[in-house]
This record gives structure tokens, sequence and C-alpha cells, in this order.
């Protein structure tokens, strides 16, 4: 069963809503029970910096960035290359990373990161993330105004 383009960018929004909102469960929804993330730095493209391998593991990520007061990710531009029983993708993003310090300044770590996918149907035809390279290719501080209490 061939996928469409939106079905697959609807599961880097699901990543990217999931991250920002601290939702373990809805961030695994995107994967495969046993697929990998593999983080790149900036300064080496070819060696993993770090990896994820399988649900449980996945599903640590997003607390592990509430060290931040909160983060924002933007998605860009994404192409895909779809096939009947594999696709390949990348999705730009910005990746924000806010931390508001104990005087009241705010910084922003800004990510700009390209996601690399591999894509597969499960059992029952549902395409997840099989595998997900994240490549950063350069990061940013920045000045931030603090969130004002709502």
């Amino acid at each position: 069963m061939t996928v469409s383009t939106q079905h697959l960018r609807h599961l880097a929004e699901t990543y990217a809503a999931a991250v920002d909102r601290g939702d373990a469960e809805r961030f695994i929804s995107a994967f495969h029970p046993d697929a990998a993330l593999y983080t790149y730095s900036s300064a080496d493209h070819e060696t993993p910096q770090g990896s994820r391998i399988g649900h449980e593991q996945l599903a640590k990520i997003p607390g592990m960035l509430r060290r931040y007061t909160r983060t924002f990710h933007m998605l860009g531009q994404s192409t895909y290359d779809i096939g009947p029983d594999r696709a390949t993708g990348e999705v730009y993003c910005l990746a924000h990373h806010l931390t508001v310090r104990d005087d009241g300044t705010a910084n922003d770590h800004v990510m700009l990161i390209r996601y690399q996918d591999d894509y597969e149907p499960n059992a029952e035809g549902e395409w997840k993330i099989r595998q997900r390279r994240v490549v950063v290719d350069w990061t940013e501080q920045r000045q931030a105004d603090p969130p004002v209490a709502r």
C-alpha cells in the first residue's frame, strides 16, 4: 500500500508537537516499536553522537527536553521519495530551546536541523518511521524575552 506525502509529513508534525508538549506516548506513536533515532552533531555528520533504539528508549526523549523551560519545533520544507513498501524523506526544522534563568533573563538555544527519515508500513499497513537521523547543521544562542505568565 503506497503512502501519501501528507501522511509522512503528519508523522513529522506528530513528532514535533509531542516533543513540545512532553507527550511520550504521542511521540512514540510516530515510530515502529524497534525504530532507531540517531543524532549527528554539526561538526561530524558521519558518526552518530547519540542513538535511541526502540520505544522504551525513544519515549525518554520528550522528558529529557523538559530541562528547558519550553521548546518550539517549527517544521520547514520537506521532500519524499515513496516506493510501494518503503519511503525516505527529509524534513527541515528550526528547534528552539528556551531557558529562563533565576534572574529572569532568558536564552534560546536554536538548532537548525534536517530530519532524514526511512519509513515503512507496519503489519497493519500503517506507515511509521523506521529510522530517523537528526542532523544538526548548526546552532545559535539568542537572548530571548521570558514568557509572560498566562
